[in-house]
């Protein structure tokens, strides 16, 4: 194989890609005006189902003209030497070989950001705020934007410099390192993320007393699970919209409930909510995806190792040397087709945890309780109710709401 061969085949994939994701937003928006299962027929009344359809369709129309802009960006970069010319921004700038990687992905990530900045402006305030989403300011917009980019440097920046470094020392056998690495990132973030990266961006406080505590921690008791306390997050600052989530293991999980779904459920839907929470802790998925995780990306990293320092890398980029950010690049686009495989597959597994979540919470509380808080939260958030089976198969982590509901009342 030449250095060209291998450069027509990185930007097959970039084409390939883009006409695959295309191809399944096209057919799922076909199926938007798909009659309404009879499970469902009372998740919306006639003027928000009519408000739905639009609401898809602008989302639609929105990820295709914004998607198609990225991909024409993308391909000139690759086809017009970008690699080359940034390449020899990054030589200019430093002779270090560590800092030039952080040059290198640091122009790229700063560039990609700024393009974004006026799509996500865009959704946020024409789109979101046009169906009633967004509670979102200008001002706090930006400030989103700052602290996004300075964690993305300070912990982006940081990782990918120590794996560089890494790299400098042990070349192909840095796989096993990095791993090593990764990994106590992955256990940290996953321990600390909830009480350190997600105040930088809102407010969390522990549910106040009352009826709907005493009764999320009687549920807890009766299935012994043991936690500190429960926290109420302002996701209202930004969107309607609400969730829950369940993040950490050992002394440091933690169940965080949206403000918004606080205010939109009943008591009972919000228990029957917070025992799926507890479903997914007691059947062990949080251990697993962890493991899987960690799998993964000892996989992917050992691909990485064998891939670096070959010199075809640099001569289909048309550079004079091989480096260890011009390898990152092209395995970031030449390990896609597996990427995309194994994100398939963790989808699918997705999709079985919150199965095996749901009948938790429908043999330890009540099912009926899950179906209506599901219903409304579908509707307040304007959900497609009728997506096509090859947009739940490639990008659903979740069933869709009629399986989910079809499930529940076995």
């Amino acid at each position: 194989m030449t250095g060209s061969i291998l450069f027509i085949i990185i930007i097959a994939l970039i084409v390939i890609n883009f006409i695959k994701d295309e191809i399944i937003s096209f057919v799922n928006a076909q199926h938007f005006n798909d009659p309404i299962p009879k499970e469902l027929s009372d998740v919306y009344d006639a003027e928000a189902y009519e408000k739905s359809q639009s609401y898809k369709m602008a989302n639609y129309q929105f990820s295709t003209l914004s998607g198609l802009f990225t991909f024409i960006i993308t391909l000139l970069f690759f086809l017009l030497d970008g690699v080359a010319l940034l390449e020899h921004w990054s030589l200019q700038i430093t002779s270090n070989s560590l800092l030039q990687t952080l040059v290198f992905f640091g122009i790229i990530g700063l560039v990609s950001s700024i393009i974004q900045i006026p799509f996500g402006y865009y959704h946020t305030f024409v789109i979101e705020e046009k169906f009633g989403f967004n509670k979102s300011t200008k001002k706090l917009f930006v400030i989103d934007k700052i602290k996004g980019l300075l964690m993305t440097l300070v912990l982006g920046g940081g990782l990918l410099l120590l794996i560089t470094w890494l790299y400098s020392k042990m070349e192909q056998n840095f796989w096993w390192y990095a791993w090593l690495v990764f990994s106590v990132f992955t256990v940290f973030l996953t321990m600390f993320y909830s009480s350190l990266i997600v105040p930088l961006f809102n407010k969390q406080t522990p549910l106040e007393e009352g009826t709907l505590k005493d009764k999320l921690k009687s549920y807890a008791a009766d299935q012994g699970f043991k936690l500190a306390n429960i926290y109420v997050i302002d996701g209202s600052k930004r969107s309607t919209k609400a969730n829950a989530y369940f993040t950490g293991f050992g002394p440091k999980k933690r169940i965080v409930l949206y403000d918004t779904l606080v205010n939109d459920l009943s008591e009972e839907e919000i228990v029957a909510v917070f025992a799926h929470e507890v479903g997914h802790y007691k059947r062990k998925h949080t251990t697993f995806n962890m493991i899987a995780s960690l799998c993964l990306t000892g996989f992917t990293l050992f691909i990485l190792g064998k891939l670096l320092g070959n010199p075809l890398l640099a001569d289909a980029f048309g550079v004079e040397r091989s480096s260890f950010h011009i390898g990152m690049l092209a395995f970031g686009i030449l390990y896609s087709p597996i990427s995309e495989i194994t994100g398939v597959i963790m989808n699918m597994i997705s999709r079985k945890f919150e199965y095996q979540a749901d009948d938790f919470a429908k043999e330890t509380y009540e099912g009926k309780h899950l179906i209506s808080s599901l219903k409304k939260l579908s509707k307040n958030s304007l959900s497609n109710l009728t997506p096509h089976k090859w947009n739940v198969f490639f990008h659903y982590s979740h069933p869709t709401l009629l399986q989910r509901i079809l499930n529940l009342k076995k």
